[in-house]
């Protein structure tokens, strides 16, 4: 009977703040660019290590970026690649001169080496906002635009942005789709309620004004990552009325998902990683609920199976996260993927077992990510 009073109240919690995230995806406007005459200026900061097979689609989409010249620069910074991408990058640069480009090398200074990385280039900047991207991105026609067209309308100074996955047709690719959709949504759903405490460094924006007004990185550079979401909440700490969200679908940048399944471990890891960090109240609190459910879960399976309880607990849990789940990211779908098709039957029994295994190795061990291994 306690286990079941247990399951019961973890599962009414779980469903009780999904469904307030639904409801503030539902609030949060979509924001439609006017194609206002640009005037914003953009630094385009991408740090890569080992983004050969990634660079030339990502490299070819900002050639096709319809936004002045003058008005934006491109600068990669290089983290000890291993591969041919600076060489990838020079026959680029070769080819596309009208805009202002560099590529410099990382410096180590501290544990975290995209910091780092985004440190390098912050002297040499020519533009007032930062807004960075990863190396295995494709970027939309209309991102500077529409960022652009955003920053006048809302006076922001820090704005967090969309991300998809681009996909094949395969199961591994839609298992890792189902996560994005998840976290997307939920990421626009704490926007829409006032609570907003996540984004992404694949699309994120902020003023190097506003950047040094924060103190940069400081008080950060014990995570390995975070350079994204920690810099988010710390921003959101100490002025949140200057920190935004862009729901808007030009805007929405293209990621690769990951081919190897131990790799996708540990990138999740690294991800889950970065929570111990998080000064937001309702994100601690909103990452130990998720946890809590898959963990919760997981367990009822287990106790199922030695007939401790009985498969209906399982069958009713699983039920309520499934269908508030499903509510919460068939919202995401309808507006990252214009309501493509998708049905999430099989990953939903699947992924609260990855969960709880890359939540609970992020908060006792370490990760490997291209080559190198960090530790806590």
């Amino acid at each position: 009977m306690g286990f079941i009073l247990c399951f019961g109240i973890i599962t009414a919690v779980y469903a009780g703040f999904i469904l307030k995230i639904i409801t503030g995806f539902n609030q949060l406007p979509v924001f439609k660019p006017k194609k206002s005459t640009p005037t914003t200026g953009f630094s385009i900061l991408i740090p890569i290590r080992n983004e050969a097979k990634n660079l030339p689609k990502l490299l070819d989409s900002i050639a096709q970026l319809n936004y002045p010249a003058e008005l934006f620069e491109l600068i990669l910074i290089d983290d000890f690649s291993e591969d041919n991408s600076q060489q990838i990058y020079l026959n680029w640069r070769l080819k596309n001169s009208p805009f202002e480009t560099t590529c410099l090398e990382n410096v180590r200074r501290t544990g975290s080496p995209k910091k780092d990385a985004l440190m390098r280039a912050i002297p040499i900047l020519k533009h007032p906002w930062i807004i960075t991207t990863d190396g295995d991105c494709v970027l939309p026609k209309n991102w500077l635009q529409s960022y652009h067209d955003f920053i006048q309308e809302n006076k922001k100074e820090m704005i967090a942005g969309p991300i998809i996955l681009k996909t094949k047709n395969n199961w591994f690719h839609d298992f890792q789709q189902l996560e994005t959709l998840a976290l997307q949504g939920t990421t626009m759903g704490s926007f829409g309620n006032g609570q907003g405490f996540m984004c992404n460094g694949a699309n994120f924006a902020y003023t190097l004004t506003f950047f040094n007004e924060l103190g940069g990185f400081d008080g950060l550079t014990n995570y390995t990552g975070g350079d994204d979401v920690l810099l988010l909440q710390k921003g959101l700490t100490q002025h949140p009325e200057k920190v935004g969200y862009i729901k808007c679908k030009e805007a929405v940048v293209k990621t690769r998902p990951v081919d190897d399944l131990v790799e996708v471990f540990q990138q999740r890891i690294r991800w889950a990683a970065k929570t111990t960090g998080y000064s937001n109240p309702y994100a601690k609190l909103l990452a130990v609920v998720v946890l809590s459910m898959n963990l919760s879960w997981v367990l009822a399976v287990l106790l199922a199976l030695n007939s401790m309880i009985p498969w209906w607990i399982v069958g009713v849990t699983w039920a309520v996260k499934y269908s508030v789940d499903f509510m919460l990211m068939y919202r995401a779908n309808a507006f990252l993927r214009n309501g493509k098709f998708f049905l999430p039957f099989a990953s939903s029994f699947i992924y609260p077992f990855f969960s709880s295994c890359t939540g609970i190795c992020a908060l006792f061990g370490g990760f490997q990510w291209k080559g190198r291994q960090f530790k806590r």
